[in-house]
Parts: structure tokens; C-alpha cells; sequence
């Protein structure tokens, strides 16, 4: 009986453990300053108009719901993360948006089949751990012929990159957990999503950020208010070696990604997939 439960409970405890990291530092204030764009861009791209049904997935403080919301549509902003419902309640009240805030697991929604036109993550159902599961639920909550749109971050982008260079500090991932950045590549997303999608359109662009003046900034911002990089750095906290090393690392990669850019500003590449579920 132990045996049958302990993956439940692992898996619960994982899900605890993300809940409780995405609660840290200040989320919305990352998503409003360095990717206020990023929301908007995916609602275009997916086409959602005003009566639709749309599902934003991992929604977070709700970046692309919100903007779903103001363009007509009939909107469920749906997050692992209670915290970040309650900020992007705050964010939409403030901008006249109306729309349901749902607490649920990306790999386990809390709707029926087919419930939705428009399915669509702005970098949130990246993080999910089990990456097949997370795709099974999008598809599966979509209604057949609508359609299903993701925004996420690349392995070879900035912020793939800083994952990359977090990794060496972080607890080892739990078994059958990967990287977030895969879903940035386009293979990986066409074997998640296979043929149960039609139409499938796939663009590597770019979202410029200019509110760092020198390596140290981006750093120091990203310590203070994004989950993961707070979480990697709790777990290094009594050693001061690597948390000189990471540091050192994490200024390389913006120091790296400017020069490369060669102005004021970081450049962050990201995928954007549309397609359509197969009616």
C-alpha cells in the first residue's frame, strides 16, 4: 500500500514545493516591468476575440489573461500559485478586466473536455515538471478546431541560459522532471503535442529589456523577485564560495548577452506556437 501512494505523495510535495517558490520574491513585478508585451502578443497571435472561451494556462498574475479579458473574451486565468491569483486580481480590477481567477495544477485541470476555444501559456505551463502531462491537459481541454498557443522562453535564449547557469546550485530535480526550457525548442513541442494539433506555426523572436544599467542590475533584481533564482539561491546560502560563483556567473551571462546585442538593453529570445486540435 506504502509502495502505490509514494509517487501521489512525491508528486504532491513537488507541487508544494513550486507553489511555495512561485510565492517568492515578487513575481508580478517581473512579468509588469521586463515582459508587459509578452501577454499581449500571445492573445494576437491566437486570435481570441470578444465571446470567445479562453484558458490561460499557469496564468500567473494573469500577463496574458488580463490583456484576453480586455479584448472581449470569456476569460478562467488558471494557477498552481494562490498568491499570484490574488496579485493579478488586484492588476485586473485596477485595468477594468473581469475575469474568473482559478487555483489548479497545469498537469491536472480542474475542467471538463473541450471547454475552451482558445488554450494558451505565456512562459507559465513550461514550468510544469512532467512536460507530457501538462501537454495532454491543454489539448484536452480544448475544444475541437480551436485553438492552443504557447509563449516560451529558449534553451539557447537569456533566459534559458540562466537556468542553465543556475543548475549547478540548485536541489537536483526529482525524477522524471525536465527542463523547463525545452519547451522553447520546436521538436520537443511537436512530439508533446503530435497529431492531435493541426496548423501548427512555430517563431523564434525576440523581447527587448532595458531596465538593467549594468550586469549587476539584472542580478540583483532577479534575486530579489523572481521565484527560482530566490529558491537556487536559498539553497546556497551557507556557502559563500558558490554564492560568489553564481553571482559571478549570472553577471557573465548579462555581461555576455550585451555585448552581443551591442547597445543598452538584453535581448531575450522566446518560441510562439499556435495551432489548431484536430476536429
Amino acid at each position: 500500500m506504502t509502495e502505490a501512494t509514494d509517487p501521489v505523495e512525491a508528486d504532491r510535495a513537488l507541487k508544494t514545493r513550486h507553489r511555495k517558490m512561485w510565492a517568492l520574491g515578487d513575481y508580478p513585478a517581473v512579468a509588469t516591468q521586463l515582459i508587459p508585451d509578452l501577454g499581449p502578443e500571445l492573445v494576437r497571435a491566437c486570435g481570441v476575440r470578444s465571446g470567445e472561451r479562453v484558458l490561460d494556462v499557469a496564468a500567473g498574475s494573469g500577463n496574458a489573461a488580463i490583456p484576453a479579458a480586455l479584448a472581449g473574451a470569456d476569460v478562467v486565468a488558471c494557477d498552481l500559485t494562490p498568491e499570484l491569483l490574488a496579485a493579478g486580481r488586484e492588476l485586473a480590477a485596477g485595468r477594468g478586466a473581469e475575469l474568473e481567477w482559478r487555483e489548479g495544477d497545469a498537469e491536472a485541470l480542474p475542467f471538463a473536455d473541450d471547454a475552451f476555444d482558445t488554450v494558451m501559456s505565456c512562459v507559465g505551463v513550461m514550468f510544469a515538471p512532467h512536460h507530457r502531462a501538462g501537454a495532454d491537459e491543454l489539448v484536452r481541454v480544448c475544444r475541437p478546431g480551436g485553438t492552443i498557443g504557447l509563449l516560451n522562453w529558449t534553451p539557447e535564449g537569456f533566459i534559458g541560459q540562466m537556468f542553465a547557469a543556475m543548475k549547478p546550485y540548485a536541489p537536483a530535480p526529482p525524477p522524471g522532471a525536465q527542463p523547463p526550457p525545452l519547451w522553447g525548442k520546436e521538436d520537443h513541442v511537436r512530439a508533446l503535442l503530435g497529431d492531435r494539433v493541426t496548423d501548427v506555426e512555430m517563431r523564434r523572436r525576440t523581447v527587448r529589456v532595458e531596465l538593467f544599467g549594468k550586469p549587476g542590475d539584472f542580478r540583483e533584481f532577479f534575486k530579489a523577485n523572481y521565484g527560482p533564482t530566490i529558491a537556487v539561491y536559498r539553497n546556497i546560502a551557507g556557502d559563500p564560495e558558490q554564492v560568489a560563483a553564481l553571482d559571478s556567473a549570472l553577471d557573465d551571462l548579462a555581461a555576455r548577452h550585451a555585448a552581443e546585442t551591442g547597445a543598452d538593453g538584453l535581448e531575450w529570445e522566446y518560441l510562439l506556437v499556435t495551432a489548431h486540435k484536430r476536429g
